[in-house]
């Protein structure tokens, strides 16, 4: 299969070396700034800290993808106080003209010299209440499903302001908005759970947790992911 060009040209590359403590909880969002290349390794992006290993980075989660023009919708929804675009979600590739349902997890992109495969929708948490002044933004993002995505790195090189975004093999008919809906129902769905968890190229974090909720027949509480401490 021929390469299909998905993007022309990337509205923007971003990274950021500093975290900082808001409240006790440690965060990286809001220091990305704009860079003309990105230096991409298998484990990470050279010059680009994450705050919490444990929810963000590691080798399914190296790059994250998120569309711009989302953020028109967020301002539309009346979600963010104040003016925000990108990189205030923390992303590292913007784009416009592509979102989540053109997009299948274990999807093989390849940008620059770099090919990456699609591993997770972006799984809103309440660090994001904070960065855009609302308190239910990190569920509006899980209800709309308008969240990016995550790279793992299948080969290494460099990412410039100019590349262009291709879609090199399609290895699953589970697109990234379709990922959302079966994880984040509220609705228990062994079927959806079973077929989501087999979807080849799923980052490993979101295999083991749709297989704890088929062991345990039930969803786990989200509020402490959505809303934080208490």
């Amino acid at each position: 299969m021929s390469a299909k060009l998905l993007v022309k040209r990337l509205s923007g590359l971003y990274l950021g070396e500093e975290v900082s403590d808001a409240t006790g909880v440690f965060s990286g969002i809001s220091h990305k700034k704009s860079s003309a290349s990105l230096r991409v390794e298998i484990d990470r992006v050279i010059g680009d800290a994450q705050a919490d290993p444990k929810h963000h980075g590691g080798l399914d989660r190296v790059l994250h993808h998120f569309p711009r023009e989302h953020y028109g919708q967020y301002r539309r929804w009346d979600m963010m106080a104040g003016f925000k675009d990108a990189p205030a979600m923390g992303e590292n590739i913007s784009t416009v003209g592509l979102d989540e349902t053109q997009v299948n997890i274990g999807d093989i992109i390849s940008i620059g010299d770099v090919e990456l495969e699609v591993t997770q929708p972006r799984s809103p948490c309440f660090k994001l209440n904070t960065q855009f002044g609302h308190k239910e933004f990190a569920l509006a993002m899980q209800t709309s499903g308008l969240c990016g995505w995550f790279y793992r790195v299948v080969k290494a090189g460099e990412i410039t302001q100019d590349a262009s975004v291709y879609l090199k093999e399609r290895r699953t008919d589970i697109s990234v908005r379709d990922a959302m809906k079966i994880y984040f129902s509220t609705e228990f769905d062994a079927q959806s759970y079973d077929r989501l968890a087999s979807c080849e190229g799923l980052a490993a974090s979101w295999v083991n947790s749709l297989h704890r909720r088929l062991d345990k027949q039930k969803i786990e509480n989200w509020q402490m992911r959505l809303f934080g401490p208490a």
